[in-house]
């Protein structure tokens, strides 16, 4: 049997599993307030009321932590106190019946912040969705800032994330599909497409991942994200992450799919390429030539962080001959003092630079620019004062870690920190000639790689000749008038064309 062909059976087996126990608990005896105190055991935060409203004896349930109190007196209490034994449901118009028999249902609304309340004598059960909790505002993205464009960002609640996304998108095309995953967690997730746009076929290839996701509760977008991907054993990420509002609507305008977890201010965008992990939203906000400078500069920096410090082993390690003999002398003059061979020396620089960053990402803000930058200077200087490392090599090992930063994707830019080491590795071992069998075998690599079914590597191997006004070079907005071909989306043109 095959590992997927086991996967998916293990998972069809614990569906069925699941629902047997979900049919037998609708079959379970009536639904009681004993039975949901004795569910709630030692939970402080737990509220249980009996109260009297109108000669009749009412129950109630909620969560401190995820409700107002004051909220509850205002449109709970007061309308059940003036009904005058009226039915309930007409004096709570926003309230919804719960199942007599259905533990599983009502103990989920209770833990989403909603008031359950009982009436014993109607053989009543109610859920009122009294949800409100401190929330952070909007701010500016820190790790996606722009000078031009739009300055708010996603926050932890997945209601404000949709609201930011509904301002900017006013149709009745843009679908919102509502998921609970996690056995234990139960977070809350939202697909959100243009069902006149995306593609269908990639709707439901997301929608079944999603069905076949079997863990305990998702933290972050970023976990769920590894559990969708199609290669999950790339260091590279295939689908795009985003915590600004207008790079996700940008996204569905072109007919992908963006997935949202309550809890987290990230976005995924599928599906995605390589070419656009080095886009930013600014882009577009800027004119087509610089635009497309940057992008060339983001791109072909991937290039130079990776071969930079490795070319400086293979070089002065088995190819000394191909430097000029006034730079060779420079870096026979620099390393005189060095007692090592130049992989060990670069290693041990770029470890230390690894570490800087990290020191300086853990600490307080102000604590860790100090970090950075004294600490960057000090031990740089006083590994050339000891004989640990060569001048010309702290010079290259910074750049290096410069170009690292560069991409707009903060895991793209972990995915090229990781791939210099293996060029580093390989130029120790067989010089130029490691080199390029990492590089090719790099290529090898990302055009195998693909993003919910579509190549990695488009549109820099274009399914469309149009997808080349996009990528590399961005080309003025008056020619860009196909939607990119990877997303496959129903409407091919952005806009009218010719006679359309």
């Amino acid at each position: 049997m095959k590992p997927t062909e086991w996967w998916r059976a293990q998972v069809e087996a614990i569906r069925e599993k699941r629902r047997i126990g979900s049919v037998q608990a609708r079959r379970s005896e009536q639904i009681t307030p004993d039975m949901v105190k004795q569910c709630m055991q030692n939970v402080d935060d737990l509220s249980s009321l009996s109260l009297k409203m109108n000669d009749e004896e009412v129950h109630v349930f909620f969560l401190d932590t995820l409700v107002d109190v004051s909220q509850i007196y205002e449109n709970v209490f007061l309308p059940l106190q003036r009904s005058d034994g009226r039915d309930p449901m007409q004096a709570l118009p926003f309230s919804q019946e719960c199942l007599l028999d259905d533990m599983e249902t009502l103990m989920s609304n209770l833990l989403r912040g909603h008031t359950i309340l009982f009436f014993l004598e109607r053989d009543l059960i109610l859920h009122v969705n009294t949800f409100q909790v401190p929330h952070r505002s909007i701010t500016k993205s820190e790790t996606e800032a722009t000078v031009l464009g739009p300055q708010d960002s996603f926050v932890e609640m997945l209601e404000i994330n949709l609201s930011l996304l509904r301002r900017r998108l006013a149709t009745p095309h843009l679908k919102v599909s509502s998921y609970t995953i996690g056995t234990e967690a139960q977070n809350k997730i939202a697909i959100i497409y243009l069902d006149n746009i995306a593609n269908a076929e990639n709707v439901e290839r997301v929608k079944k991942r999603l069905d076949n996701v079997i863990y305990p509760g998702f933290v972050g977008m970023p976990v769920l994200k590894q559990m969708l991907e199609d290669k999950p054993y790339s260091p590279f990420p295939q689908f795009g992450l985003t915590g600004r509002p207008d790079n996700a609507t940008a996204a569905l305008l072109d007919g992908r799919i963006v997935i949202m977890l309550n809890g987290s201010p990230d976005a995924a965008i599928c599906p995605t390429s390589f070419l656009e992990m080095f886009s930013s939203p600014e882009d577009f906000y800027n004119r087509w030539s610089t635009a497309s400078l940057l992008r060339m500069i983001r791109f072909f920096g991937l290039f130079i962080t990776i071969m930079l410090t490795s070319s400086y082993v293979s070089v002065l390690t088995y190819h000394p001959e191909m430097l000029p003999p006034a730079l060779l002398t420079i870096l026979s003059e620099s390393r005189s003092r060095v007692p090592f061979p130049p992989v060990i020396e670069v290693l041990i620089i770029e470890l230390v630079i690894e570490i800087l960053r990290e020191a300086g990402i853990r600490m307080p803000t102000k604590i860790g620019q100090t970090i950075g930058i004294v600490g960057g200077i000090v031990i740089g200087t006083a590994s050339v004062q000891a004989g640990l490392a060569s001048n010309i090599l702290i010079v290259l090992v910074s750049v290096s870690a410069l170009l690292s930063f560069v991409p707009p994707n903060f895991l793209m830019s972990n995915a090229i920190r990781l791939v210099r080491y293996g060029f580093i590795l390989m130029a120790g071992l067989l010089g130029m000639y490691g080199q390029m069998l990492a590089l090719a075998f790099l290529f090898a690599h990302l055009l195998n790689l693909t993003s919910l079914g579509t190549p990695y590597m488009a549109p820099g191997v274009p399914r469309q000749w149009t997808d080349l006004m996009n990528s590399l070079v961005r080309a003025p907005l008056k020619f860009i008038v196909n939607r990119n071909r990877m997303s496959r989306a129903k409407q091919k043109h952005v806009r009218p064309v010719g006679e359309d």
